[in-house]
Order: structure tokens, then sequence, then C-alpha cells
């Protein structure tokens, strides 16, 4: 059992492309294939602080898990992910099945540039063309065996904290006068679902698949957060408009009376 869950632990570990491996001192040699991994998939640095493995347990918690920037955007983390903690449950056969994978206080920057690119957007985009294609032959470990195939159940995202920061964007088209374009907002709870059903998932993807499935959610919620912002300034400019109208009409009424 104690083998079984070693093998787990690495394997499905891969929050952004750890591979499969089983050592003494595990957490630091996965810490490693996560920034490696991590750094390949999505084209800009990965840095892990800390990786825990708890075999009684059958838990692993990853701390301090940084993604930057890609080039073109702010000297600023995209993505630091708190704490990711890792449930195996009772996982013994393929493909293994794992209860829940918990992302707890991340901190999300959502930037768009002059060019009006996102930051985020760019990531999914590099991590889109980094995967293999489902094509292309079954990976195998470093033996020549199949890699195992992993099957997530679940996926939660809880205490996000989302930056939006539209400083380089230029709003001028919309004629909106926009004094405020960086500020924060704390996200709800989310799920972002299942990964790897029916059949599982090759072990050294999922990570990547977690990563893509949380950009979706992000990304939606982000568009979302600046598009009522934008609406709210929009009924601002309208309102003010309005004031005026309502100002010239009342001189102009003055002054007809005042005659």
């Amino acid at each position: 059992m104690k083998k079984v869950l070693t093998v787990l632990l690495v394997l499905i570990v891969l929050i952004i492309g750890a591979i499969w491996y089983f050592m003494s001192s595990a957490g630091d040699f996965i810490r490693q294939e996560i920034e490696k991994q991590g750094t390949a998939y999505l084209g800009t640095p990965v840095a892990v602080s800390a990786v825990d493995v708890s075999y009684s347990d059958a838990r692993m918690d990853i701390t301090g898990t940084t993604v930057k920037n890609p080039q073109g955007f702010a000297e600023d983390n995209a993505f630091s992910l708190g704490k990711v903690t890792l449930d195996l449950g009772g996982a013994t056969s393929e493909p293994y099945v794992i209860d829940n994978v918990t992302v707890d206080a991340p901190d999300i920057l959502y930037e768009v540039n002059a060019s009006a690119q996102s930051n985020l957007l760019v990531l999914k985009d590099n991590l889109q063309s980094n995967l293999p294609k489902q094509k292309s032959e079954p990976k195998t470990t470093e033996s020549g065996q199949p890699m195992p195939r992993v099957i997530i159940e679940n996926v939660t995202v809880s205490n996000a904290r989302l930056r939006l920061n539209f400083e380089q964007m230029d709003t001028s088209q919309l004629q909106l006068d926009i004094d405020e374009k960086a500020y924060e907002v704390t996200l709800p709870t989310f799920n972002a679902g299942s990964i790897g059903k029916p059949d599982g998932l090759p072990a050294d993807q999922v990570g990547a698949a977690i990563m893509n499935a949380m950009l979706d959610n992000v990304i939606k919620q982000a568009k979302s957060e600046a598009k009522d912002k934008l609406k709210d300034k929009a009924r601002e400019r309208i309102e003010q408009e309005k004031d005026k109208l309502m100002e010239k009409a009342e001189d102009k009424l003055k002054g007809l009376f005042n005659k």
C-alpha cells in the first residue's frame, strides 16, 4: 500500500506537470519537477517554495507556487497559488481516482496590455499549444511502462483574490473617463469540476489540466467583473450628461421667464 501511495503522490501532484518518480526525498524532487514542467507548459517561470508529503494521511501539500507574467506584461506574478492540497482517498488501482484537489487563497492577476491582450489568455494559449495532441502516441515512463492514468473527482478553488489591471489599456474609444484602472475583488469559492473522466488522463498531463480548468473559470469571472466595471462607468457618464443637460435646460427656462 505504501508503495502504491508513493507512486500516486508523485504522479498526481502534477499541479503544473510533475512526472513520475519515487525516492526518499520525494518532496524536493516533486518541487523541482513542478517548476521544470510548469515552466515548459506555460512558457513563463514557475517556482514552488515547498512540497510536504504525508504518507499516513495520503495527502500532499504544495505551498508557495508562483507563475510569472508572460512577456509583454507587468513584472509581476500572474498566479500565486498559496496552498494546494491533494487528497488521495483510497485510490489503489488504475485509473487512480483522486477525491479532491483544493487550491486555497490564490492571488490572481488579470491584466490587459496596450495591445488589448490578456495575460491569462496568453498563458492559456501557451498551455494549449504545449499539451500533447490527442492522437499522439501514448506516453511512457522512464522504464518504458505506459504512463498511469488519473482521474480527479473535483478541483476546488477558495478565497481567491483577483486583481484586475487595465492601466495599459486604451479606453478612449469607449468614450469613458476611467480614473480607476486597477482594483481587486474576492471571488466566491468555485469548483473547476472533474479532470480525466471517464478513462483517466496520463499522469504527466494532470497538472496542466488542473491549470487549464482554473484559467477557464478565472478568465470567465475576470471578464464578468471587467464588464460590470465598464457598465458602471458608462452609467456614471450618462448620469453626468443628464445632469449637464438639466442644468442647461434650467438656465434657458430662467432666461425665458426673466425677460
